[in-house]
């Protein structure tokens, strides 16, 4: 037995058999877990669009739009992305760009921003064939906002509730606290890059590397223990966020964020605490954009604040809504040496990360991205190391006085 004929023509053979295997397995479906999207493209004009993703293998999905801003979303499980680099730049039509990730364990996501109010015309799987791989395609059609927010209205997900990461919570439950505990949650991160500068810095970015100097400081004083709620470019849900405080009995949680407005006027910091009810327009619009966030992840906490109806609860809240006042001009006080701030400078607002009952939470916009100036001193370890130095003396001056007022 064997392969017959000159030493090429056995090559040739060779070739033929290995083309015959590679053939099979292409046509295999991918093994359980090991899909992956290899490629993407964008294609059609400004009034119809057309989205393909490639993937090894079939797999179940939903795809839904998504207002404040326009998205479309495709959910999937557990898919690795393998595209190549700069896929999600190199858009046209009703697409101005897209993105993809794992948003929490066992599910993926591609968000696709559109440039404005789009209906999903019709969507469809391809079954891989012919050595071709499995497509998933997304029709876009271009529409009116009222035709939109009805199909947003109607088809909107249903909010899915959280499940901890045990392994996540056992890490920061490890260590018995024996020192006031600080919580530092920079905003954002993987998939949502969060606001987006003038020079595209990116809000996840900056705000991660405040909140690393701030817990650095922080560590280096002795006085406290800190837990970051994303030390690197994860995605965290705004329910994993609260839980870390909340599990761990935080002495306070401070949250890190830096927006964007139209035009290039606005500048400087602003801090937030909770309220039901936003002290301006501008507060309330920053609020509803942020906590959609989580929407992102597939988690929209809106409904949240059902749970602190409860009377006892709201006592609780109340107290830590002094608390959380009492740090917020604290800080203000300052950093005020060492950066600029809004004309008002201490504003409140419902944001989602704030409701922890029991926490004396505060949400720092560390300046507007859509602001050279702002996005060059965020873009400044410099001023980073200055702002967060302030920070931590504020967080002094807070616990310093706090301890008599709690009788600790």
């Amino acid at each position: 037995m064997g392969f017959s004929g000159t030493r090429s023509g056995g090559k040739g053979a060779i070739r033929v058999v290995l083309a015959l295997i590679l053939g099979l397995l292409l046509s295999l479906p991918a093994a359980a877990g090991e899909i992956s999207a290899t490629g993407a493209r964008v294609g059609g004009d400004e009034t119809r669009t057309r989205f393909v993703a490639d993937l090894t293998g079939t797999v179940s999905y939903t795809v839904y739009v998504l207002p404040q801003p326009y998205r479309v979303i495709i959910d999937m499980p557990d898919v690795s992305f393998k595209l190549p680099p700069g896929s999600g730049q190199k858009t046209r039509g009703l697409i101005s760009e897209y993105r993809y990730g794992q948003v929490e364990a066992g599910r993926s996501r591609i968000v696709m921003d559109v440039t404005g109010p789009v209906l999903i015309e019709k969507s469809f799987l391809v079954e891989p064939q012919a050595g071709q791989p499995a497509r998933i395609v997304v029709d876009l059609v271009e529409t009116s906002e009222e035709a939109f927010l009805k199909t947003y209205r109607a088809e909107e997900p249903v909010n899915t509730a959280a499940v901890a990461d045990a392994e996540k919570l056992a890490q920061v439950a490890a260590k018995p606290k024996v020192r006031r505990l600080i919580v530092i949650d920079p905003g954002h991160g993987g998939i949502d890059p969060g606001a987006v500068g003038v020079k595209r810095t990116k809000e996840k970015d900056v705000v991660l590397a405040f909140g690393l100097s701030l817990r650095d400081i922080l560590l280096k004083s002795g006085q406290y223990d800190v837990l970051m709620t994303r030390s690197d470019d994860r995605f965290v849900t705004l329910r994993e966020r609260l839980h870390i405080a909340r599990e761990n009995e935080a002495d306070l949680f401070i949250a890190i964020h830096a927006d964007t407005v139209k035009g290039q006027e606005a500048r400087g910091a602003t801090i937030y605490t909770l309220s039901e009810k936003a002290s301006d327009k501008e507060a309330e619009a920053l609020a509803q954009k942020e906590n959609r966030a989580d929407i992102i992840g597939g988690i929209d906490l809106g409904a949240e604040s059902e749970e602190v109806t409860d009377i006892l609860i709201d006592l609780v809240q109340r107290e830590s809504k002094n608390h959380s006042m009492f740090f917020a001009r604290k800080a203000v006080k300052e950093m005020n040496s060492v950066t600029g701030f809004t004309g008002k400078p201490l504003r409140s607002a419902g944001f989602v990360v704030l409701k922890a009952p029991d926490v004396p939470s505060v949400l720092v916009e560390l300046g507007y991205l859509s602001s050279h100036h702002d996005e060059a001193q965020l873009s400044s370890a410099a001023w980073r190391d200055k702002v967060s130095s302030a920070m931590a003396r504020a967080i002094d001056g807070y616990f310093a006085t706090e301890v008599a007022q709690r009788g600790n």
